[in-house]
């Protein structure tokens, strides 16, 4: 493995963490209250919009952290509209 691609997959996984500290808090609180819906929306669409740019030029980094990342801003769309 190249540097390049280390350094692909290592900010990839950085990237992954930074809504996992959201949904732990809301999941655990069990509140959505001071959660804006609107910003988890619009980072899906971007994440959609992500993956299609990485299916297009195959590159797995982009698609793997933007998928992961989808996930997570998916799960926080959920925890909004069940806990609102």
């Amino acid at each position: 493995m190249v540097f390049t691609e280390i350094l692909g997959y290592s900010a990839g996984a950085v990237t992954t963490l930074t809504f996992l500290p959201q949904v732990i808090k809301t999941w655990k609180e069990r509140s959505a209250k001071d959660v804006s819906l609107w910003m988890f929306i619009i980072a899906a669409t971007n994440e959609v919009m992500w993956i299609g740019y990485g299916m297009l030029k195959n590159d797995w980094v982009i698609i793997l952290t933007n998928a992961v990342v989808l996930a997570m801003s998916l799960t926080m769309i959920y925890l909004k509209l069940r806990y609102k």
